[in-house]
Formats: structure tokens, C-alpha cells, sequence
């Protein structure tokens, strides 16, 4: 018994020194509004420590921002720099709509209008790839009745999701 709790103490503690590096985008097609509603789940620690190699002299604090226009335009121009879609065979930029914490990550939306319909989605997503090598980016989009999920381990970073009509 003390040697099987002794294994889970020393793989608990490899954890510590072996995060995980992991980001979560999930798109919902809303039908009624005619949007694509994307929503973007990175850890604070992560992206801030991300933007500020991007923004050196800046203070970086996504939480309490000195400057609230000026982290929106920092999260909006990394996100969509490093998550670029195809809707239906044609590029489409995403808006920002916002962010908020949960928990130890920021949640960022965003949004495309006008969409009718989603049978093909293509995304490049290398979120935070400028960060860490062991980065995944999972992906989960919802169209309708038809949900489907996929993971990307750096350095992958393309995907095309199909959908019938």
C-alpha cells in the first residue's frame, strides 16, 4: 500500500514540474441569428505570458488591465492572427465580442453575422504555439443536430470540419 502511494505522490509531483498547455475553441452555429459563435478558452498565465513577449515594456494583466481598450485590442489581434477560418470555401474574420475569467482561464468570444449556413468550416488554429511546443488545441463545433470534436497537437494546426446540408 505505502509503495502504491508513494508512485502517486511522485507522479503528482512530475505534474507540477510538466503542465499541460492546453486551449479549448468551440464553435456554435446559431441558425435563428444567422451567426457562427466562437468562443476561445486559453489559461491567464498562458496567454498573458504570451502577449507580453509580443508587447515587451507593456503591462501585461488581462484581469485588471491599466488599459481595457488596449488589452481588448491585444487579445482580439492575437486570436485573430492565430485562428483563421473558411467558412463554406471563403475566408471570414471574426469580431470580438469580449472576454471574462472562469476559473484559471480566459473565455474570449467572437462572432461571425450573415451566416446561413456551415457545410464546411477549414481552421488554422495555432493559438499559443509561439508559447510552448507541447501546446493542444482541442475544437468542438456544433451545427445543428451534428457535433464534432478534434485535437490538434503542436505543431498541427489545420482541420476541415464537413457538415450536410
Amino acid at each position: 500500500m505505502a509503495n502504491m502511494l508513494h508512485k502517486w505522490l511522485v507522479i503528482a509531483a512530475l505534474s507540477l514540474f510538466h503542465p499541460f498547455f492546453v486551449s479549448m475553441t468551440e464553435f456554435d452555429y446559431n441558425a435563428k441569428d444567422k451567426e457562427l459563435e466562437i468562443s476561445v478558452r486559453i489559461f491567464t498565465d498562458d496567454f498573458e505570458n504570451t502577449l507580453r513577449k509580443l508587447h515587451p515594456g507593456v503591462k501585461v494583466d488581462i484581469l485588471h488591465p491599466a488599459n481595457a481598450q488596449q488589452m481588448n485590442e491585444f487579445i482580439t489581434d492575437y486570436i485573430q492572427k492565430h485562428l483563421v477560418l473558411q467558412l463554406n470555401g471563403k475566408p471570414v474574420a471574426i469580431s470580438f465580442a469580449g472576454y471574462e475569467q472562469q476559473s484559471e482561464s480566459i473565455w474570449s468570444y467572437f462572432e461571425i453575422k450573415g451566416v446561413t449556413g456551415v457545410q464546411k468550416l477549414d481552421v488554422t488554429n495555432n493559438l499559443l504555439h509561439d508559447y510552448s511546443d507541447n501546446q493542444i488545441n482541442m475544437m468542438h463545433i456544433k451545427v445543428g443536430d451534428d457535433e464534432q470534436s478534434y485535437k490538434l497537437d503542436y505543431p498541427d494546426s489545420k482541420k476541415t470540419f464537413t457538415f450536410n446540408p
